[in-house]
């Protein structure tokens, strides 16, 4: 019998799992892509883009040109005489060419593309800029929005920029275990989040809607499913989405059964609910859960059935997952089901 190797059967894992991440995005219509920018640093990241595009193409067909011609001109006759063919030596004006014109066009490609990433970093901060830290977890993403006192999971909530209303969002991303990769195509380029280190980067879209990314370097078992959520709101729907999430969890008497099998169960120890007990900086902050589009950051659709479902077996939509299976049984399950339904 064949035993197959620990790392083949990662790799197999990783591979299934990057599969259902893009048949997820697929399924959303909402493919994320480079081809497409939407605020100032993607634009500049695509225009950059396509000049070395331009160049390397101009290579390609420049070299494929001359390689098609010399296999056409020196190809073999049989008119040709027998014996070798006469060699020519080497040409001091074609090696001084070949060896010149690689070196300016690297020195072009480096300039500009040390130029966009400058313009990039070094774009002064208004200070009308909204501030938003940017924490990665194994697996799923922690916003925090100091201005406004509001932590959330997942989804990111961000003001469009108009020419009337210029706004930018300036993001600092650091890391709570092991480097991630923050990556939105259509609205920035990829930063990494490491441990012990604040990296940054802005954007500022010029259209509102949804944009989706994920992690960018590999993280873990379920890398493929950090993903990414960032909804760039109207003036009006950005001053709504915070104005709701700057309020206490709800406290529904209806649900206090719930509530209280939360707050004794290892959940409060993990999770933080503004308002109760539940404290916990391990897990997401569910004060308004009920808000977000999905669960498991961006694993499936946020429903009550699956909500109950990953309460019961994380494990099953998200191996190696760090939330343990809470081993609650039916009633317990329901009744925190119904607790966390109210955390709008």
């Amino acid at each position: 019998m064949r035993v197959v190797p620990t790392r083949c059967l990662t790799c197999l894992g990783s591979a299934a799992a990057c599969l259902l991440s893009t048949t997820t995005l697929l399924a959303q219509n909402r493919t994320p892509t480079t081809l497409a920018p939407a605020s100032t640093p993607a634009h500049q990241i695509f225009d950059l883009s396509i000049f070395v595009a331009a160049i390397t193409g101009g290579i390609f067909l420049v070299v494929g040109g001359l390689l098609a011609i010399a296999l056409y001109r020196f190809r073999a006759r049989t008119t040709d005489p027998a014996g070798e063919p006469a060699q020519i030596y080497g040409s001091t004006q074609i090696e001084l060419a070949w060896t010149v014109i690689p070196i300016l066009i690297v020195v072009v490609l480096f300039l500009t593309t040390a130029r966009i990433i400058f313009a990039v970093q070094d774009a002064p901060k208004p200070k009308t800029a909204l501030d938003v830290t940017v924490i990665g977890h194994q697996f799923w993403w922690e916003f925090r929005y100091p201005k406004f006192a509001i932590v959330t999971a997942n989804e990111l909530h961000i003001p469009v920029s108009s020419v009337s209303t210029p706004e930018a969002t300036f993001l600092k991303l650091t890391s709570a275990d092991v480097d991630h990769s923050f990556w939105i195509p259509q609205l920035a380029g990829k930063t990494d989040l490491i441990a012990n280190r604040v990296n940054s980067t802005w954007m500022d879209p010029q259209r509102p809607g949804l944009y989706l990314g994920q992690c960018a370097q590999f993280c873990g078992s379920q890398h493929a499913l950090m993903l990414l959520r960032v909804y760039v709101d109207t003036p009006d729907q950005f001053a709504a989405w915070i104005k709701n999430q700057q309020q206490p969890a709800r406290q529904d008497p209806e649900a206090t059964a719930g509530r209280s099998i939360f707050e004794t169960q290892a959940c409060m120890n993990c999770h933080t609910i503004s308002g109760t007990a539940a404290t916990g900086r391990f897990g997401p902050d569910l004060t308004h859960l009920m808000s977000r589009e999905t669960l498991a950051s961006g694993a499936m659709e946020n429903t009550p059935a699956n909500l109950r479902e990953w309460i019961k077996s994380p494990d099953t939509f998200k191996r190696g997952a760090l939330m343990p299976a809470m081993q609650l049984n039916d009633r317990q399950l329901d009744a925190v089901t119904a607790y966390l339904e109210t955390l709008k």
